[in-house]
């Protein structure tokens, strides 16, 4: 692997940082939307067991609910990024990822498992706007020298708080029909996200931390930002992003926290309120991988833009299956032990998006990341947890979650770390064809 102190010449060490005002508050908001989705999914999970009982259900049915929600999602999220591009980011975000949070009250009142099932999904095409379009703004709001710091900060708060909320409604487990409590909880709370991105929230505008475009106007930077069918398509001719797009089908950890209750419900012999414990721990975990990894990431863009990332991400995912095989294959009988491994799962996870987001961004024009990231989490991203809540629901029925939880969160996982040396070949030159290209578009601009 390549030497992480490297820093060869045109690094960004002699590049200006742009500095959007305000651009932390924005993101806090912006992490309202997000956080809200997260809630919703480790809700259901969370709950399932109690779900099972009262709507006389099988595991299955958890398959079915979250693959449901993410397959809609495959269509949903480039549909919210083609409005936003025609209309307004910050519009969509209010209709589709605030006063969307109706949905979920009404789910709370259903009362079988079709009706569950359709509300959810429709609440979850609303929420698809939320991954691609946040992020790509995230992008626009800080430069490449701080974005893993702003990657860590907002995936791992978001992540510290669903998983305390998810502990808590976890004990929701002891009251009749509890879980329909916490949606009718999360859908008040999303139309209050939505009032407050109507009241507060600022769009800075497509390119606006990037040194390249610093002192134009916003007219001359967002000047390309309708984007076109065939400028779409041409993002699967990024080498770097077609990789990462691979790696997202081949990431087995987007399991854990899904099926991760049920798992020890059913594996180990723990009730719902006892095994909903360690979500807790993995959020802790997952924030404190985000923060630290952040930081880490930072560093290696300033010390080695080349290959520091790749070296990051890759060696995330060799951790995270060595933890996995421990923290799920042993019977460490208590429940404090399998917290422990869980929280250390959490950790190595948070690692990942604060690099595999920065490394989308460097390798993408402005006005093709919300595009970008509508086909990772939307597309993508969507497929993997799909097929991995379907393939372990039935598969877990089958053969059970142990088998389920070997193949998937150790085996797939490090063909994902392997398949990853790719990076290596491909990520320094598309980070080059992008800066080149802002930089000719600077001159155009001056020149004319």
């Amino acid at each position: 692997m390549p030497d992480l102190t490297e820093a060869p010449v045109g690094t960004t060490k002699e590049r200006k940082a742009v500095l959007v005002k305000g651009r932390w508050r924005q993101l806090s908001l912006l992490g309202g939307t997000m956080l809200v989705e997260n809630t919703e999914a480790s809700l259901i999970s969370g709950l399932f067991p109690v779900i099972r009982h009262s709507l006389g259900v099988s595991l299955g049915a958890l398959g079915v609910l979250t693959a449901a929600g993410r397959i809609v999602g495959v269509f949903a999220g480039p549909f919210w990024v083609w409005v936003a591009q025609r209309w307004s980011r910050k519009g969509v975000l209010v209709l589709a990822t605030g006063f969307w949070g109706v949905w979920g009250i009404a789910a709370g009142f259903a009362q079988n498992f079709t009706q569950l099932l359709i509300l959810i999904t429709i609440l979850a095409a609303g929420y698809a706007a939320s991954g691609p379009l946040t992020t790509e703004i995230l992008g626009d709001l800080f430069d490449s020298e701080s974005r893993g710091r702003a990657v860590g900060m907002l995936y791992g708060v978001i992540n510290l708080a669903a998983s305390l909320f998810a502990t808590l409604k976890g004990q929701l487990a002891a009251f009749d029909d509890g879980w329909r409590w916490g949606l009718w909880g999360i859908g008040a709370v999303n139309v209050l996200c939505g009032v407050a991105l109507l009241i507060w929230m600022r769009d800075p505008g497509r390119g606006a931390s990037e040194e390249q475009l610093a002192g134009l106007d916003r007219r001359s930077r967002e000047a390309h930002s309708k984007v076109t069918f065939k400028q779409v398509t041409a993002l699967f001719r990024i080498p770097s992003l077609v990789v990462l797009l691979v790696s997202r089908l081949l990431s087995g950890q987007l399991l854990a926290a899904m099926f991760g209750v049920i798992f020890l419900v059913d594996v180990y012999g723990f009730s719902t309120q006892v095994a909903s414990v360690v979500l807790f721990p993995m959020g802790i975990g997952f924030f404190t991988g985000t923060v630290l990894g952040g930081f880490l990431a930072d560093w290696a863009v300033r010390r080695n833009p080349r290959h520091g990332l790749v070296v990051i991400l890759q060696t995330a995912q060799f951790a995270f299956a060595t933890v996995a095989f421990f923290g799920t294959q042993l019977d460490w009988g208590g429940i404090g032990v399998f917290a422990v491994f869980f929280a250390l799962m959490g950790l190595v996870q948070g690692v990942n998006p604060v690099v595999n987001r920065p490394m989308i961004m460097a390798v993408t024009l402005p006005e093709l990341r919300g595009a970008a990231f509508a086909i990772y989490l939307s597309v993508f991203e969507a497929v993997a947890i799909a097929a991995f809540s379907l393939g372990a629901g039935f598969l877990g029925d089958a053969f059970g979650l142990r088998a389920v939880f070997l193949w998937v969160l150790v085996g797939l996982v490090l063909v994902n770390g392997a398949f990853l040396t790719l990076l290596y070949r491909t990520y320094a030159t598309d980070v080059a064809r992008v800066q080149q290209a802002l930089q000719s578009r600077r001159q155009a601009v001056l020149a004319g």
